[in-house]
């Protein structure tokens, strides 16, 4: 199985959605929602995980290097209601540091001002609400 992604910009803030697992099979498709994210923007993602059924080991670490090809454009990664059967793998001394917020409303309240949504990008089989 893979993911679905779903990216929104509200404000300067932008938030990559995952629905399913990110195990390895799925790491491509995450690599390039992540890619779509950088290019599309300029402030801090979040990463909402609020969909995700889990993630494997190399989703983890998946994430991580997402935090530095973050870091690298002048971005930063944060993410919002991490699975609940496990945490994120450590970035290492020299990686960049990963602030969690237990959802997506308290990342928002933590960036306040991020509101309407103003332009939202998602893979062909994102879940409808």
């Amino acid at each position: 199985m893979t993911i679905e992604w779903r990216y929104t910009v509200q404000q300067e803030l932008g938030v990559l959605s995952l629905a399913g697992f990110l195990g390895t099979d799925a790491l491509g498709r995450f690599t390039g929602a992540v890619g779509w994210a950088v290019a599309r923007g300029t402030g801090p993602v979040v990463l909402d995980l609020s969909r995700l059924r889990g993630w494997s080991t190399g989703g983890q670490h998946a994430v991580t290097e997402a935090a530095h090809r973050l870091r690298a454009a002048g971005r930063s990664l944060e993410l919002a209601a991490i699975p609940a059967e496990g945490s994120l793998a450590p970035a290492g001394e020299d990686g960049p540091a990963i602030p969690v917020h237990c959802d997506l409303d308290a990342a928002f309240a933590a960036h306040r001002g991020a509101g309407a949504e103003q332009r939202a990008w998602r893979s062909d089989a994102w879940p409808s609400e």
